[in-house]
């Protein structure tokens, strides 16, 4: 169920484009039971990814799209509206960092391929000096990751949508490949017939 999106993705532009294509009247009526708070669905959703997409916007109104990953888990849910992740030196451009300090808005995707399962979120950002926010730092920690996180990144969430797995091609780690291979031992062999 959608919660909160609609106020940001239903852009007059958008509704007129459902109104042509037939489907205004039930979108309509979602709208009116928007709400947000994310649930156990989404947490546990949320735990279990290792990596995430994320849009920002830069002053000049292009969009840029990053993937961000990290151990299983490394976005942390903090409460029912905030996410956060501790986020380290990369190709020192620092335009997703950038954006974000210039708009504060970002659209998250964090797609699961083996379930092919979606969650969309848009938040409003925080950026932190870990060193002024030592208890959450430790919370965003990885302590088996050794490098400096630079800055913390806080996702306050203002509304996300569950989206339909059609299209999502399924696709596994490596681990859970090798949980499935130890559960099915005549799983390669199968496979290697496709």
């Amino acid at each position: 169920m959608a919660k909160n999106f609609t106020n940001f993705a239903f852009t007059d532009s958008v509704k007129a484009e459902q109104e042509v294509r037939g489907s205004r009247i039930s979108y309509a009526r979602m709208e009116e039971k928007d709400q947000f708070k994310l649930s156990l669905r989404e947490t546990n959703f949320i735990d279990q990814q290792h990596g995430f997409y994320m849009s920002t916007v830069g002053e000049n109104g292009w969009p840029y799209v990053q993937f961000r990953g990290g151990p299983t888990g490394f976005l942390k849910t903090i409460d029912s509206q905030a996410l956060a992740y501790a986020d380290f030196s990369g190709n020192m451009q620092y335009i997703s960092t950038g954006n974000l300090k210039s708009t504060k808005k970002v659209a998250l995707i964090l797609l699961d391929y083996s379930t092919r399962t979606r969650l969309k979120i848009w938040a409003e950002t925080e950026i932190l000096d870990p060193d002024e926010n030592p208890d959450l730092l430790e919370i965003v920690s990885d302590p088996s990751y050794k490098a400096k996180a630079e800055r913390i990144i806080v996702f306050h969430i203002k509304g996300f949508d569950w989206n339909c797995p059609q299209h999502i091609t399924p696709k596994f780690t490596i681990d859970q490949m090798k949980d499935l291979v130890k559960q099915h031992p005549d799983l390669l062999e199968e496979l290697s017939k496709v």
